[in-house]
């Protein structure tokens, strides 16, 4: 189903989405809209339903019942029930997905400009200089040493492996991107380098963002509006400072307590 699109209408809007295993909650019920460069974070323990919420919501998972929206450029439609070609080209060219394993979303045995490339080259760009001028770009705009092209991400840290898996995400230039935990596993200071990556990207190339992660401080940097859940559900909503200076849920109280302060 396509609806004409409109500058009133939001980028991304979910609505009921719940996901079952049997008789277990995956997530249940869950509603929110996302607008044009908005970022919003999804926070919770393990277990609570954030990463099964993100993977219904990008396209990974199917979802038990419920709609997600998006205003892509050819109009509004209903990722859950798009024919598979429609869904997989607006996956392939308006959408991203950074895992919290670089692995996940890199060949790891194939160059890094060859990992950037194989996203462009998917979306019909097939002469070489100039996929390998965009993939030099690409790697100085995410901090690797261009000279670094030609090596496999095998030979790459960690921190490294996932500012390639951003650039090969990014290189389309994509309007939504998921994030699934990008700084979990990372040591401290390479996080903070990649949080200020992140940053200035959301804001230059003006992207739009739904981050899971279970680091209050992450959200706090990145995230306009946060959601928090709990066994499936979201329990509390609203602005990022607003919800995590003034929690109004136990729950969440009990998480800014616990991972806030000292």
């Amino acid at each position: 189903m396509c609806i004409k699109d409109s500058d009133h209408i939001p980028l991304l809007k979910v609505k009921s989405i719940s996901r079952y295993y049997g008789r277990r909650i995956g997530c249940r019920g869950i509603e929110f809209e996302l607008w044009p460069g908005e970022v919003l974070g999804i926070v919770g323990e393990s277990g609570s339903g954030k990463t099964t919420l993100l993977n219904c919501i990008s396209g990974q998972l199917e979802p038990s019942e419920g709609a997600v929206w998006y205003a892509s450029n050819g109009g509004v439609i209903d990722m859950c029930v798009a024919p598979e070609p429609q869904k997989r080209l607006v996956m392939r060219t308006e959408m991203g997905t950074v895992y919290q394993n670089p692995r996940d979303g890199l060949r790891m045995h194939v160059s890094a400009g060859g990992n950037i490339g194989e996203r462009l080259m998917a979306n019909g760009l097939r002469h070489y200089g100039q996929v390998r001028r965009k993939a030099l770009n690409w790697l100085e705009k995410v901090e690797i040493d261009s000279e670094r092209i030609d090596d496999t991400p095998t030979t790459f840290s960690g921190g490294m492996q996932q500012r390639l898996q951003i650039a090969r995400n990014l290189v389309t230039g994509p309007r939504l991107i998921f994030m699934d935990e990008p700084t979990s596993g990372l040591d401290v200071s390479v996080q903070a380098r990649l949080l200020d990556l992140l940053k200035s990207l959301v804001t230059e190339l003006d992207l739009s963002m739904v981050m899971v992660t279970h680091d209050l401080a992450v959200t706090r940097l990145l995230a306009h509006r946060l959601i928090v859940m709990k066994g499936g559900k979201a329990v509390e909503s609203g602005l990022t400072d607003q919800v995590l200076d003034d929690p109004q849920h136990p729950y969440t109280q009990l998480l800014v307590s616990s991972i806030l302060q000292p």
